[in-house]
């Protein structure tokens, strides 16, 4: 759709996500093996037909740049168009980014340079497949300012979305940021299309900083604010929890997420590897394996990312193990999160299947038996670390107990 630009606001720090997004952008966390949070907006971008997109960063962006480089998997190294990186900086008028709103403020010339007549702002930190197409085209119908796209939730879950009400034409008339309860059920997915001179002209005259907290209460009172209702998956996995279930169900016979789908592909940047290799006595059940692992143990009802060890003799039970870990024999790790570029010791144990005591520090992110373990972290042999427990980045050393031992709900470094 060449009327239309999209920006992808993929910079706000994720403590929900712990460990995960310590030392990274959530928007560039991995998930589902091979790729990265952000590779579901940009595919749905360049398989909608629109090939401008900015990606605005704020925290952490070094893993995130590193991953979009030039565009080339997502064919946006183009050379009118393609993918702009556009990173915070302080000039005049102009200090760090306090929030979402404030971040596409920032970039107020980027967007008034681009050709484009409508602006399509995207979250970069959700999972889904979705074709903009049909969105814009009703949007240009009906000649709106603003059309925002919801997704239906569970009621319980309306504490964590800014939650639309509508009219019966479709046209929202409350829209409450994470309410503690509501009528509405209908949560917004962080996709707005503006008429760009409409954009531009709330931005200039305005000074608000989060697009659902401040932005959208005011602008429907200003003007019709249209909703596109989509059905298909889609999946906020900003906390540790939601991460988790998002990626065990791609393990179902009939996944909601299908990434075998030829007519909607999801691009990534891969890394040239080997094809998995899976030993003589490897066991492998409802698992997904990557490119560049080598399994010669048990692998069951996990995630395995790419160049991922698992010798003979070590069991790997409902995990998710990112890229580059390296697990030692006679290790058996249930329910864990292991972050990329760890090192696992021999005869270590992470987590257990059974109840366990919330974490002492966090016990709002772990409380149902998950165990989180920081990138480039290296467990010493014959440590044993139960459940709930969260392991902070690059632990190594003298920071481990000489006893090895690390109860439920502990936290290490």
């Amino acid at each position: 759709m060449s009327r239309v630009l999209a920006l992808i606001l993929a910079g706000g720090e994720h403590p929900a996500l712990s460990v995960l997004t310590a030392e990274r952008a959530e928007a560039a966390v991995p998930f589902a093996g091979k790729y990265r949070i952000i590779d579901f907006t940009l595919s749905n971008c360049i398989n909608s037909g629109i090939t401008n997109v900015g990606v605005l960063t704020q925290y952490r962006p070094r893993s995130l740049q590193e991953h979009i480089g030039v565009g080339k998997p997502w064919d946006l190294d183009r050379r009118i168009g393609g993918v702009h990186i556009l990173h915070p900086y302080v000039g005049a008028g102009i200090s760090w980014q306090k929030g979402n709103g404030d971040a596409l403020r920032a970039n107020l010339d980027f967007i008034t340079d681009q050709l484009e007549e409508h602006v399509l702002v995207l979250a970069g930190d959700h999972v889904y497949k979705m074709d903009y197409r049909p969105m814009i085209q009703a949007h240009l119908a009906a000649q709106r300012d603003v059309t925002i796209a919801v997704h239906g939730v569970e009621r319980h879950e309306v504490q964590r979305f800014g939650i639309v009400t509508t009219d019966s034409d479709g046209v929202v008339t409350k829209f409450e940021e994470k309410p503690t309860r509501s009528d509405s059920t209908l949560a917004s997915m962080g996709i707005y299309l503006f008429r760009k001179q409409y954009l531009i002209d709330i931005l200039q005259g305005g000074s608000h900083v989060n697009i659902g907290r401040d932005l959208m209460p005011s602008l429907i009172t200003q003007t019709p604010v249209l909703t596109h209702n989509f059905q298909g998956y889609w999946a906020d996995v900003g906390t540790v929890q939601a991460y988790y279930e998002a990626s065990m169900a791609l393990l179902s016979e009939t996944p909601a997420l299908d990434l075998s789908d030829p007519e909607w592909v999801i691009h990534t940047k891969s890394a040239e590897m080997p094809a998995a290799e899976i030993t003589a006595g490897a066991v492998v059940r409802n698992s997904m394996i990557c490119d560049g692992c080598r399994i010669a143990g048990t692998v069951s009802g996990s995630l395995i990312g790419p160049g991922v060890v698992v010798p003979a003799g070590s069991t790997v039970i409902d995990s998710i193990i990112l890229p580059d870990v390296i697990i030692a024999p006679g290790c058996t790790i249930t329910r864990a999160i292991i972050d990329k570029g760890t090192t696992i010791g021999a005869n270590t144990t992470i987590g257990h299947g059974a109840a366990a005591a919330p974490n002492m520090k966090v016990p709002d992110l772990l409380h149902t038996g998950l165990t989180l373990i920081g990138m480039r972290s290296t467990v010493p042999a014959g440590t044993h670390i139960g459940a709930n427990v969260l392991v902070v980045p690059r632990v190594t050393g003298a920071t481990w107990q000489q006893s090895r031992e690390y109860p439920d709900g502990s936290s290490i470094g």
